[in-house]
């Protein structure tokens, strides 16, 4: 296959994995500029997400199943993720016809660069909250921006447009969440670079720094977390350094002193610029320490791009949030609420059972993890995580990892991450498959008890949390 493309529109595009949280609002984005655009999705010849696929077919997108039927002109560029398999029937037929090819990553970067303002969001964890933060706030105070999201912002959220993880403005903004887990981060030029944190994920500590050292340096304007010690180690890599904070004294965007007041669905806090000494009162609707670092972070990265800091707050209390990040579904007649999280690797994990644990009651927690690679890679990490947080009468439930096919090791699976939680103290329970693991915390709830649904990777997860409150009922 041939190198990409530089016109964007100028062909026709075909998006292997199109209804994938990272493929699908790049697919929305191109349409949404005017490009013809199809896909295929193994998960909808499998019978899954129907509502989503019928969605995409209903705003003009087609859909082929995937067997290479839908590749057929070479004027066709292919996106298909850098895991996607040499065989897979799409990649062979566009290899056939000469197709170009581009990944997910170099896509949008070549959207991102061709952007006239780019603000990139990175880190570790909160990548795609801060992201919808700072979509909101731009779109609020009326600047207009595209937005490139990993998850469904509800703001944006509506009956013709169910699965909002991108708007296409005409501001001449782009805001995206940038991944460091393949290296694709180094493709970015934006002109603000936000960073909240750094940790031990898909790389290495020292190749971590290596790339968000760069991030920072390929930037006009780097916002980073003075709190967060790899982050504030990288903040002289920045060409101009806007910083924040909760609780560094140093940091330009941050919050008074004993202003912080958490409540079990809000946290508020008076925000402040040391820079000028103006503070403004923010009610975030979405709970936790770890929201009200990303409320900064969004803040400073719009303070940035010229935004009055008194706009930017004001527009981040109507923020209502994202599907699937401590999504509330609701609440039974005898008082079980039903939660439903993206929390799947030890630091989104963590951050959500610290925020249900900040609050009395029982937690029964179900997690479902997104593949036995990552099982493999941080099930030790995650386990010590569910048990130094949970209490003596909270509960983990684990059914096997989600597999979709493919030739990956399946040898381990959560039997061990169970084994593990039982000898540091902790509840846990290996449940093999999710029917029964509804039936069993069903069984377990009790009156005032919080059912988190944990996992990534899966749409059905929300599905799966809905049916549960219903049978909870």
């Amino acid at each position: 296959m041939t190198a990409p493309t530089t016109d964007l529109t100028a062909h026709p595009w075909f998006f292997c994995g199109i209804g994938g949280s990272g493929m699908l609002p790049l697919a929305l984005i191109l349409k949404g500029l005017g490009a013809s655009v199809a896909g295929s999705d193994r998960s909808r010849d499998q019978g899954r997400s129907t509502a989503k696929f019928a969605w995409l077919e209903s705003e003009g997108f087609q859909l082929f199943p995937q067997d290479g039927s839908g590749v057929i002109s070479a004027d066709q560029v292919l996106v298909a993720s850098a895991a996607v398999e040499d065989t897979v029937p799409e990649v062979v037929r566009a290899r056939e016809l000469g197709c170009e090819r581009m990944s997910r990553a170099q896509l949008l970067a070549a959207l991102f660069n061709a952007s006239p303002r780019g603000i990139a969001v990175g880190g570790t964890s909160g990548k795609s909250t801060v992201t919808g933060m700072i979509g909101w706030i731009l779109t609020a105070c009326r600047r207009d921006p595209t937005i490139m999201n990993g998850a469904v912002m509800k703001n944006f959220r509506a009956p013709d447009a169910p699965f909002a993880s991108a708007r296409v403005g005409q501001g001449g903004v782009f805001v995206s969440e940038v991944d460091e887990s393949d290296g694709s981060i180094a493709l970015y030029r934006p002109e603000v670079a936000v960073l909240g944190n750094v940790s031990l994920d898909h790389k290495s500590l020292e190749e971590l720094r290596a790339l968000f050292g760069a991030f920072l340096a390929a930037s006009q304007v780097g916002v980073v977390n003075l709190d967060d010690a790899e982050s504030a180690e990288l903040a002289s890599r920045a060409n101009q350094l806007l910083s924040f904070g909760l609780e560094s004294q140093d940091a330009a965007i941050g919050v008074e002193p004993g202003s912080v007041v958490q409540w079990a669905d809000v946290i508020e806090a008076r925000i402040v610029d040391r820079r000028s000494g103006e503070a403004h009162a923010l009610v975030l609707q979405q709970p936790g320490r770890h929201n009200l670092y990303n409320a900064l972070a969004a803040l400073a990265g719009c303070v940035a791009l010229g935004v009055p800091l008194a706009e930017a707050v004001a527009a981040l209390g109507s923020f209502e949030g994202l599907a699937r990040r401590f999504d509330v579904i609701g609440t039974s007649p005898s008082g079980v609420t039903v939660i439903d999280d993206f929390g799947h690797n030890p630091d989104k994990v963590s951050a959500t059972l610290a925020t249900l644990k900040a609050h009395p009651g029982r937690v029964v927690a179900f997690f479902q993890p997104h593949g036995y690679g990552p099982l493999r890679q941080m099930g030790a990490e995650l386990a010590e995580v569910f048990a130094r947080l949970l209490g003596g009468d909270d509960v983990v439930l684990l059914c096997d990892p989600v597999y979709f096919g493919g030739t990956v090791d399946r040898s381990e699976g959560s039997e061990r991450i169970v084994e593990l939680i039982r000898a540091a103290g902790a509840q846990a329970e290996y449940v093999p498959t999710r029917e029964e693991c509804g039936e069993r915390i069903v069984e377990l709830a009790q009156p005032g008890d919080r059912v988190v649904i944990m996992g990534a990777r899966d749409d059905t997860l929300t599905t799966f949390a809905q049916d549960l409150l219903s049978r909870l009922r």
